[in-house]
């Protein structure tokens, strides 16, 4: 298992894991054009991890800022295994380069959400220490609420 940041000429790889975290992202070509023109710019990094193929078996996609509630952060937008190779490790694997990072960042604090049906997820995240700690509330607007 190899963990690696992609960079933008290899945003492609990070599709099929994506892809079932995101079943909304459209065709590869929509998921690179939108992750490399619009959320590289403003700061989105991803990493994934691999096996022995060319296709990520997970990925994270994180971005680093400052907010008041948070102090300087990491963000968690994205984590995901594919369901193929599931409890293989690649989770944690991910969330220890993650981790590695803040700290390398001087980042104050980490932080992610997780949908609410997620419950495997949110097994591995409180081994793994974090707590919950509040409750996110959305509301689609414009295109997005006609959804």
């Amino acid at each position: 298992m190899s963990i690696r940041e992609l960079p933008a000429a290899d945003t492609r790889l990070a599709y099929e894991a994506m892809l079932e975290l995101r079943p909304n992202i459209g065709p590869v070509s929509k998921f690179v054009a939108r992750v490399n023109d619009v959320q590289r710019p403003a700061g989105y990094r991803l990493v994934a991890s691999f096996d022995e193929s060319d296709t990520a078996a997970g990925a994270a996609g994180f971005h680093i800022r400052d907010m008041l509630a948070w102090g300087h952060y990491l963000y968690v937008e994205d984590l995901v295994t594919r369901e193929s190779v599931r409890r293989a490790g690649h989770a944690n694997r991910l969330l220890d380069w993650v981790l590695v990072e803040a700290d390398r960042n001087g980042c104050d604090s980490f932080q992610l959400d997780s949908s609410v049906h997620r419950h495997d997820a949110h097994r591995l995240y409180l081994r793994w220490g974090l707590a919950i700690t509040g409750h996110h509330f959305g509301r689609g607007l414009g295109n997005a609420a006609a959804r």
